[in-house]
This record gives C-alpha cells, structure tokens and sequence, in this order.
C-alpha cells in the first residue's frame, strides 16, 4: 500500500510540474535532416533557469563517407526574460563515440569537452515552440586511425583538438 501511495504522489507531483510549463521535450530538425534520431527534455529549474539533457543516435552508414555515432549534450541555460522564451545563453558538455570512414580512412573514438551556447525560443503556440541556437567550444578526441582495407594491426593511437562551432540546433519544442 506504501508504494503504491508513493507512486500516485510522484505522479501527482510530475503532473503539477508539467501542468505548470516547467518540462519541454524537443527534438533537433538538423539531426532528422542527417537521418539521425534525436530528443531532448528540458528542465525549469529556477525562476530563469533550465537544464536540458539531449541525445542523438546513429546506429547506421547511409552514405560512402558516413558516420555511426551516439551523443550526449547537457546544458545549462540562462534566460533572458523567463524559461522557454526569448533569448539564452548557455554552457554545455559534449560526449561522444563515434566510427567514420571515407575511401581513403577509417576513424574509431571518442570526443569529450564543452562550450557556450546562444540562442533564441519562439513561442508558436501555448504547447509549441521553435528554438535556434549555436554554440562555440572545444572538443578533445582520441581515436585509431587505419587504412580502409582489412588489417587487423594497422591501425595507430591519436589524439586531437578541435575548437569551434560545436552545437547548432533549430529545435522543435512540445511543453507540457
């Protein structure tokens, strides 16, 4: 009887958050233009503050020179005016792995850093939303390099750094 009186009181508390436009689920339309499944749930947290958790993965190769990945971006943001309209910016962390190749090489690593982020909420309907964003960073990444022909040995250990644009979004947004 005590979880079952727990759960309807989670419920009920989830429920008063969504009614209260505090919860958002979005999904990047960049990504889906790629063929690579995405979403996002974005968090108020304070009066002009939201933590968003978003992920991307692409389990297959579509094209000769192609990528497989999956991907996390936390993020924090700072609303100019009030959660989920207007104005942001924002500082987020990026994970990755990630196997790509063209005719030449083959790539298989990591990635990790962070970067900031601004943006823009258009508000399109009382549950709707449109947001574009980009956002500037670094990444580290360690990786095998090879030849793209079978060879089991072939392959050599290396690092790299990357600064620059490293989020860009226009982000359909659905608030509870």
């Amino acid at each position: 009887m005590r979880k079952l009186l727990l759960i309807v009181a989670l419920f009920c508390g989830f429920v008063q958050i969504c009614l209260a436009q505090n919860v958002a689920v979005k999904t990047n339309a960049l990504y889906w233009g790629t063929l690579t499944p995405n979403a996002g749930i974005e968090f108020k947290i304070d009066r002009q503050m939201t933590l968003e958790l978003f992920g991307a993965y692409r389990p297959w190769t579509v094209w000769k020179s192609d990528a497989r990945f999956w991907l996390v971006q936390p993020e924090l943001r700072y609303w100019f005016c009030e959660p989920f309209e207007g104005h942001f910016l924002g500082v987020h962390l990026h994970g990755a792995q990630y196997y790509t190749f063209s005719p030449e090489k083959i790539y298989d690593g990591y990635l990790a850093g962070g970067g900031v982020t601004y943006g823009y909420n258009w508000i399109l309907s009382p549950h709707w939303n449109l947001e574009a964003l980009i956002g500037i960073g670094y990444a580290r990444l360690w990786y095998k390099q090879r030849p793209n022909w079978p060879c089991a040995k072939c392959f050599s250990n290396k690092t790299g750094n990357y600064i620059g644009p490293t989020k860009l979004a226009l982000t359909v947004t659905y608030l509870f």
